[in-house]
């Protein structure tokens, strides 16, 4: 057996050890968002990885918690007046969203440290997973960064957007990570593949990547409830303040009317690129995992103009981010199996073996 070599059993369980991590990580992700979307981020001002594990249980302790929520900006500037039951209702999301974060980590320790014991992990297998597990602990760290950007200010109400689109990509890598690890553990027989092909799955990924942050961005601004109005923007085809005199270049990722057009025309190029790649693909081994992407990008470019002209209500906010995900990790398999797949001089660009 070769250094990386592992049994059926060590596969098996290691299979279904990243399949949970991976579910789990999917729904870290939409309480994130239901977390982000109910303005719940800020109501706990305190990072405690241990002592923060319990919830208030006296009257007493809720008094300080709340008394420490109402000296940030958000409690000054928006919620001045709230009671104690309002915020009780932002602190469960908060609370709940970090306490899930603690327990994937103490699942993906307790199983690194069961494998390594028994001996399934070896060579760069060890370093492989210990990188996951750190990506974990660096998503954690970057959390707090992002609430710590709305707590010591005077004027923010909410954490900074580009904070927010670090943590939700970091997310999305995680995830992206764990599934190409699990499709890794066994053979992925696709046959020859030619280079346009792969070229092509790498460029969705990227492409899809890249909508997802700008997606975050805006709900970091809560963008999608500025303009509500489709095909245009307020009548108009290209926003007016698309560059905010005051932010300049930052408007990129600081305005509403920049980002909210960005998001808008990255999703119809990636709805064109997706059935493109298809059309050039319809031939080869690949073309159902292209079909596949091309699919879930309609859905997901349908769903998200149906949440725009609702004016992104929670419900279909959240069905719009979780079925984003599913899209990245529709990109993610065919990337994974284009890039494992054999390549071949001798294939043409739409799949077919040429003559000699």
């Amino acid at each position: 057996m070769t250094e990386n070599a592992i049994s059926d059993p060590a596969v098996r369980w290691i299979r279904i050890w990243l399949l949970l991590l991976g579910i789990m990580v999917y729904a870290m992700i939409l309480i994130g968002g239901a977390t982000r979307l109910t303005d719940s981020g800020l109501s706990i001002t305190e990072w405690d990885p241990i002592s923060g594990t319990l919830p208030p249980l006296s009257d007493a302790a809720w008094a300080v918690e709340f008394d420490k929520y109402r000296q940030t900006a958000e409690y000054q500037l928006q919620n001045r007046g709230m009671s104690l039951s309002e915020f009780q209702y932002i602190f469960w999301w908060e609370w709940g969203h970090r306490l899930f974060g603690r327990l994937i980590g103490l699942v993906a320790i307790v199983g690194f440290v069961i494998f390594l014991a028994k001996g399934w992990l070896k060579g760069s297998r060890i370093a492989t997973y210990a990188g996951l597990i750190a990506l974990g602990g660096l998503q954690g760290a970057i959390g707090w960064w992002m609430v710590a950007s709305g707590i010591g200010e005077t004027t923010r109400v909410d954490v900074a957007p580009y904070r927010l689109a670090t943590h939700f990509t970091l997310a999305l890598l995680i995830i992206g990570v764990i599934v190409a690890l699990w499709m890794g553990l066994r053979p992925i027989p696709t046959g020859a593949v030619p280079k346009p092909a792969k070229i092509w799955a790498s460029g969705l990924l990227i492409g899809i990547t890249v909508q997802m942050a700008s997606g975050a961005l805006v709900a970091g601004l809560d963008a999608g409830r500025t303009y509500t109005d489709w095909p245009l923007m307020a009548g108009e085809l290209f926003p007016a303040g698309y560059v905010d005199a005051d932010l300049g270049v930052r408007s990129l990722f600081e305005g509403r009317e920049a980002t909210q057009f960005n998001h808008r025309f990255l999703a119809y190029a990636l709805f064109v690129g997706g059935w493109l790649a298809f059309w050039l693909n319809r031939h080869g081994v690949l073309r159902r995992d292209f079909l596949i992407v091309a699919v879930f990008l309609s859905l997901q470019s349908v769903w998200g103009i149906l949440t725009l002209v609702n004016a992104a209500p929670l419900m279909m906010a959240l069905t719009h981010q979780g079925l984003g995900v599913i899209v990245f990790l529709a990109s993610v398999r065919l990337a994974v199996r284009a890039g494992r797949a054999q390549s071949s001089a001798s294939v043409s660009t739409d799949g077919s073996m040429k003559t000699a």
